[in-house]
């Protein structure tokens, strides 16, 4: 059938169509007008991430709350949820803690700080206030051992925190820690752990036993494979345990023990040169649009893959082959390729998953608590927006670059014994 128009009603079409143009252009450039920086991004998600946790702590109402979820194939899932608060607690707070030190910054961020410290603050005496609701037991077993380490790491990275809580908290966590030496370690990046409490009591200036973080330190050495890798006990895994707890850790309780005896100078300039190492190795294995190999045990930790690339930038001890800048561009891939999919929460909480929900990656020790250790990947923010790493303009990494078909140097292994 033909449809016949008069001018007028053409024009009339014509001039539709333009404005209709000229309009989607208008909200095509609003969109860009109003494009988040990396950092904003940054702050967006991990305030979603985290918020359900801090806000229901400080209110004493997290039990009530928290979802009573394990994986499909948990050993013992009345233990599991028992220890999921501390082990939440730990696992956000070792995250946001570097922000959470931090001063400064646009008016909007620091708005939110202030309140996210004062709900941090909050809810750490409900943890530890025997009457409180939300009130965390340290005795319960020895995944508390790991969990409380996590907390202690917090502090260590945000002694803010320790300046700031009430002298009664402090006694109370300081025994809460303590009590965790009743647990034996498994022989494994467990050692680390005892070792963790251990530094963060010396840090603080409470008595500490030399003898768990001698043991700790000497152990890992044992278990040096080399090219920047330990084993994660007698055997070698395939895993990202290296990132998740082991390089990360070894740093940080190399930083405080330094300040303390003199005895470990050699160890502690290997292990810097073997975070340099992991960390070259870690922004490698990040590829051009985020994505990473979904290898070992413990995947659904997501972000926390690259818990030791962010803790090198935050830090700011990355090696010189790794700009400040491409390591923001790279995470910041992970951080949206991992927390893109709409089951990646459920109800606001974080699902089991690497790429939403996807319960058969859980293994057999996740509870609701243990994916928020993805929290790591945030460590930057403790960078002001003026570091390079957030100032500096985006940068391709290195995946992008020799799969865009540039030329690029290539790798080698290093002899770090």
């Amino acid at each position: 059938m033909r449809i016949l128009l008069n001018k007028t009603t053409l024009a009339l079409l014509v001039l539709a169509l333009i404005c209709g143009t000229a309009t989607a252009q208008k909200k095509t450039n609003a969109k860009k007008t109003i494009a988040l920086t990396d950092r904003q991004i940054w702050l967006r998600e991990m305030d979603k991430m985290v918020k359900p946790v801090i806000y229901s702590l400080a209110k004493d109402s997290l039990r009530i709350v928290m979802p009573k979820l394990t994986s499909v194939r948990i050993d013992n899932k009345e233990h599991r949820i028992k220890v999921q608060y501390v082990e939440v607690l730990g696992r956000v707070l070792s995250g946001i803690a570097p922000w959470l030190q931090l001063e400064g910054g646009a008016a909007e961020e620091v708005a939110l700080r202030k309140q996210y410290r004062k709900w941090v603050l909050e809810g750490l005496k409900n943890s530890l206030d025997s009457n409180a609701k939300d009130f965390m037991d340290y005795d319960i077993g020895g995944q508390q051992l790991v969990d409380a380490s996590y907390v202690a790491y917090a502090f260590v990275r945000a002694p803010w925190l320790w300046e700031n809580l009430d002298k009664k908290s402090q006694a109370l966590l300081v025994k809460s820690i303590q009590t965790t030496r009743r647990f034996k370690p498994v022989f494994s990046n467990w050692l680390l752990f005892s070792a963790m409490n251990e530094a963060f009591l010396a840090k603080f200036g409470y008595d500490w036993d030399v003898m768990r973080v001698d043991y700790a330190l000497q152990q890992m050495e044992q278990w040096y494979v080399g090219d920047g890798l330990y084993k994660d006990g007698t055997s070698f895994a395939f895993d990202y345990y290296n990132s998740y707890v082991i390089h990360p850790y070894l740093a940080a309780i190399a930083d405080i023990i330094r300040t303390k005896t003199n005895s470990y100078n050699s160890m502690f300039e290997k292990i810097k040169k073997r975070n340099e190492r992991y960390a070259i190795i870690q922004e490698r294995l990040i590829n051009s649009d985020g994505t990473y190999p979904a290898t070992g045990r413990s995947i659904v930790y997501r972000g926390a893959a690259f818990h030791h690339l962010a803790d090198m930038a935050w830090r700011k001890a990355l090696p010189k082959q790794l700009s400040p800048e491409q390591v923001r561009c790279a995470l910041t891939a992970v951080i949206g390729k991992t927390l893109e999919s709409p089951t990646t929460y459920k109800n606001g909480w974080l699902t089991f998953g690497l790429y939403g929900e996807q319960p058969n990656l859980g293994d057999f020790y996740n509870n609701q608590g243990s994916p928020y250790i993805c929290t790591n990947i945030f460590l930057p923010l403790g960078l002001p927006d003026s570091d390079p790493f957030w100032a500096n303009p985006p940068a391709k990494w290195s995946a992008q670059k020799i799969w865009g078909g540039e030329d690029f140097p290539n790798d080698h292994s290093a002899d770090l014994r």
